[in-house]
């Protein structure tokens, strides 16, 4: 065997796999130390908030006792960022927030609702010890100031937890109402008629009642073939819009029957649905046979790509406005599990300007009246 000499080693198909394997573990070193840091950086900051708060409970000491202690801590340890009096207030809301009845019962409900064993309260307290570790001190002092809610808090926490969202993109979704329009808002399906009631219930809470998709950029009419490029070249985008367990599977995903053959928009597989899950864009308002059109395709898939152990497909149509009764009409006969969500492609109108411009659905109708009701995407 020829041992290539060190000035070769560059170009060496076995030094390139060792050093690209040397390079994964230390990235991987990394971030495992800058979790063990995050971790103890919290639960530093708990301790002092409960500190505090034990103190005031037992001593009676008053609220100016945290100026004393951010003072006392700057001294001792000068040059030590985290210890302004500001912070030092947030480590007292921090832990009062995490420790507060409503946000332990709501905590207690998110338990229940996923059919998870609610433990005892001191593991409780715990176990929210644990999930608050888990996201950086940054994000939680946002959480604090622009929410107060604590079932949209938890939402949140868990979200940037699981996913690892960014300061930046948590802002986005909070100022999007990811919470809302996942959890709070009214969603229009046939789930229920569908489904059992447990993969019902699953499906409901992976569908929203509508997408933001202004990170499309798009300022103006686009046709629906435009839409769907536009999702794909940003499709990390859109699956962080989509919520959590998305997996992409194609655009334009091709089903034949005979010697006919159908185009579902994009198919995406859900992990923990354990479903395929077909989109179908219209730029237009939704129309009823829009549901006819995605019950069949389900039909397809369920036959031809549907594996073993998966659940029945599920539809989604993706549409610029919609009739929550016509929705309601159109998908009551229908055997397949069916959700509609409108979308919108610029933030909400300031208020100044409501009932000056044209509505949603005006403009809708525009844009169903330029094509004439035809389908221009397929070649």
């Amino acid at each position: 065997m020829k041992i290539p000499s060190d000035t070769n080693l560059t170009s060496d198909a076995d030094y390139r796999q060792f050093i690209e394997a040397l390079k994964a573990r230390v990235a991987n070193a990394r971030i495992s130390a800058a979790r063990k840091v995050n971790h103890e950086l919290i639960m530093l900051y708990w301790d002092i908030g409960r500190g505090i708060v034990d103190k005031q409970q037992v001593l009676g000491w008053g609220e100016s006792v945290v100026e004393l202690v951010a003072k006392d801590l700057q001294t001792a340890f000068p040059g030590t960022t985290g210890f302004s009096v500001q912070n030092v207030w947030r480590m007292l809301q921090f832990y009062r927030t995490h420790t507060a009845p409503e946000f332990l019962a709501q905590l207690v409900k998110e338990l229940s609702k996923e059919k998870k064993t609610v433990p005892a309260h001191e593991n409780l307290s715990q176990l929210v010890r644990e999930m608050v570790a888990t996201v950086p001190w940054g994000h939680h002092a946002n959480v604090m100031a622009k929410l107060t809610d604590p079932a949209a808090r938890i939402y949140y926490l868990r979200a940037t937890a699981q996913f690892g969202w960014s300061r930046n993109v948590l802002l986005n979704q909070i100022k999007a109402g990811a919470y809302e329009r996942a959890v709070t808002e009214k969603k229009t399906h046939n789930f229920p008629l569908a489904m059992p009631e447990y993969l019902a219930e699953q499906a409901d809470e992976m569908l929203k009642s509508s997408y933001n998709l202004e990170f499309l950029g798009l300022k103006r009419t686009v046709k629906e073939r435009e839409l769907e490029d536009r999702l794909v070249s940003r499709l990390q985008a859109f699956l962080l819009e989509l919520g959590y367990g998305f997996c992409f599977v194609g655009r334009q995903y091709r089903l034949a029957l005979g010697e006919k053959e159908y185009f579902i928009d994009l198919l995406f597989y859900h992990r923990f649905l354990k479903a395929l899950v077909a989109f179908e864009l219209k730029v237009g308002a939704f129309e009823p046979e829009h549901a006819g059109k995605m019950d069949f395709y389900l039909n397809l898939l369920n036959d031809k790509e549907r594996g073993p152990d998966d659940q029945p497909s599920i539809g989604i149509i993706l549409c610029a406005a919609k009739d929550d009764v016509e929705v309601e009409y159109a998908l009551r006969s229908k055997t397949n599990p069916i959700g509609v969500a409108a979308y919108a492609l610029q933030s909400k109108l300031p208020g100044e300007l409501k009932g000056k411009l044209p509505t949603a659905k005006q403009l809708a109708d525009v844009v169903r009246g330029e094509m004439e009701g035809g389908d221009e995407r397929r070649p």
